[in-house]
């Protein structure tokens, strides 16, 4: 049986005092990320999702892409390349204790957020039935890391979003997957990586480095030429470190929080 954990009050700024707890805060049992490719959770939330497995929460992944476009040898078919990242994917995935994959396998580079994509999210949102989404920005960054605009994320950012709602718990929503069996729920929050202005701090100090252990579980998007093989851990603990420091955090991820 999962556990449950209360969500902290937001952090919003530095010097400025966590809002009163709501008087009905989120309790979570289960948390459901959606992502484009292999290693994308890892990156966007590793911190997080392996605070909150540590406290008893059930985590499960989806993942919408086959991840064949992930890397720079184009001698590599692309069959081998996404079984390879299917297996990275579930090592990195059983660092973090994260309990369920479930793989969609659409061609990497090829998302869109049309009818079919969002039925798919919608049908994995009513079979794990989380109170907490986690997932990519919709809105493209110019501010932030380049690759945190990738069109696939864009795209699964604002078909998780329409997902969410109205369309999960809408029982009148692709009404075929009620025959399926997959009755109408309700997420209650959704949090957004990849974003430069986040209005909600978490404290992962003590999950860094399992963080960075699963992110290596994805040796093929480290093989690249002249790749300084410490860049990842430098890069990820200084930008973690930054974001931390205002609030009293040696490490920490930030999101966009939105209750549903």
């Amino acid at each position: 049986m999962p556990g449950a954990v209360t969500l902290e009050p937001v952090v919003k700024e530095e010097n400025q005092a966590p809002p009163p707890a709501p008087s009905n805060p989120l309790k979570i049992e289960r948390a459901l990320v959606i992502s484009a490719h292999p290693d994308d959770p890892e990156f966007g939330f590793g911190g997080v999702i392996a605070k909150l497995t540590a406290e008893g929460v059930e985590v499960n992944y989806v993942i919408c892409t086959d991840g064949s476009q992930g890397g720079e040898d184009p001698s590599v078919s692309d069959a081998d390349l996404s079984s390879r990242r299917y297996l990275e994917q579930r090592a990195a995935a059983d660092v973090l204790g994260v309990k369920e994959i479930t793989f969609l396998g659409i061609p990497d580079g090829h998302l869109f957020p049309d009818l079919d994509l969002r039925r798919q999210l919608v049908r994995e949102i009513r079979r794990y039935r989380p109170e907490l989404v986690m997932t990519h920005s919709p809105v493209r960054n110019l501010g932030a890391m380049f690759g945190a605009s990738h069109p696939d994320h864009l795209a699964v950012g604002e078909t998780a979003m329409a997902a969410v709602y109205p369309d999960s718990r809408n029982p009148r929503a692709f009404r075929e997957l009620l025959e399926e069996g997959f009755a109408a729920h309700r997420v209650r929050e959704v949090w957004f990586g990849g974003l430069t202005d986040p209005d909600h701090v978490v404290d992962v100090s003590e999950y860094a480095e399992r963080k960075l252990k699963a992110i290596l579980c994805h040796q093929s998007q480290f093989e690249k030429p002249d790749q300084d093989p410490n860049q990842p851990r430098q890069i990820l603990l200084e930008r973690m470190g930054k974001l931390g420091a205002p609030h009293g955090f040696r490490y920490a991820e930030g999101f966009r929080r939105l209750e549903t």
